[in-house]
């Protein structure tokens, strides 16, 4: 296995090798150094004209993407001087990472909308939707940390975000206290954050192990199948991660449309301007058996944390099944 040198657990290193191939050392080189900073506009408070004038009279420059109209990478300045300058105080910024983006945008919730935001902390996609919604419509922002809710309830009031309510409800079960009341439901799933991993940053991986990858597994099957019994049929659900290990991607896809089998399908989950891999087709000894372009991929890249996303429609109803092993 080429690269054995660097800090990630060998273990890890043996996977993705096995994951990417002859993209491994590539995807070594994005895990390696730092990227960009990234952020959206808040157009609650601000539009992304004015909020680019104003950066460029603080001194920053920042570059358009292709896929957002609200995303901009800055291009130059330091996170460190942005946080200092009125924007960023005043909440007309948030700054998240490019692929973080991408859940919201997929799922589109629209203004009027109710939405499960079933693991909503910090809240970056949380204020993320609200501004799509054009602060019209209801979301429920959802998780179970105390001290992480202290955060999201902080981001929620700068951002202005103000149809969000926080909920500290354990995820598994939202569904019984609303059962088939969202039009669409966001299941950004806790997971092992390999994409998001930095060898300068230790705590990034330090914890990682194949155990804690299947344990996250199955927590995040319930997650995902409780949201789909809290959403109404013709309902929308986008399931995501910021982790490449297929046993939190690929698995969990397949296992949830055999649970749910004609209760939901899988929806194409492709971005006009985005470039980006299909689901992978077999891992170990299983194959999956959904249509792999509907899923999307995103490998760790110089601008990009690793990350995936689904996207399901529900047809009926799926609550009665929600007791089946």
């Amino acid at each position: 296995m080429p690269n054995t040198t660097t800090p990630f657990p060998p273990e890890f290193l043996s996977r993705l090798h096995t994951l990417v191939g002859d993209r491994y050392e590539d995807i070594i080189a994005a895990l390696s150094s730092s990227r960009p900073t990234t952020l959206r506009v808040n157009t609650l408070k601000t539009s992304a004209t004015a909020l680019v004038e104003t950066l460029k009279n603080n001194g920053f420059t920042v570059e358009a993407v292709s896929w957002s109209t609200d995303a901009f990478i800055l291009t130059n300045g330091k996170l460190r001087d942005l946080s200092e300058t009125a924007p960023y105080k005043k909440g007309e910024l948030y700054v998240q990472s490019l692929s973080s983006m991408l859940p919201p945008i997929i799922l589109n919730p629209l203004p009027g909308d109710k939405v499960l935001d079933i693991a909503a902390a910090p809240g970056s996609k949380t204020t993320q939707m609200a501004t799509m919604m054009e602060n019209c419509g209801e979301i429920v922002a959802n998780d179970t940390s105390l001290a992480r809710i202290y955060r999201l309830k902080a981001n929620i009031a700068l951002q202005g975000a103000t149809i969000a309510h926080v909920s500290r409800d354990d995820g598994r079960a939202i569904w019984k206290r609303y059962p088939e009341y969202f039009d669409k439901a966001l299941v950004d799933v806790p997971c092992s954050m390999e994409g998001r991993f930095q060898a300068s940053e230790p705590k990034t991986y330090v914890d990682w192990s194949v155990k804690k990858v299947k344990d996250l597994s199955r927590l995040q099957r319930w997650l995902l199948r409780s949201a789909i019994s809290a959403t109404k049929p013709g309902g929308i659900i986008v399931y995501s991660t910021c982790t490449l290990s297929p046993e939190e991607n690929e698995d969990v896809i397949d296992w949830i449309l055999e649970k749910e089998k004609g209760n939901v399908i899988l929806e194409n989950a492709q971005l006009a301007g985005l470039t980006a891999d299909a689901a992978i087709r077999q891992w170990g000894n299983k194959t999956y058996s959904f249509d792999a372009y509907k899923t999307l991929r995103i490998y760790p890249s110089p601008l990009m944390e690793g990350f995936y996303v689904a996207k399901f429609k529900k047809l009926k109803s799926s609550i009665p099944k929600i007791f089946d092993e």
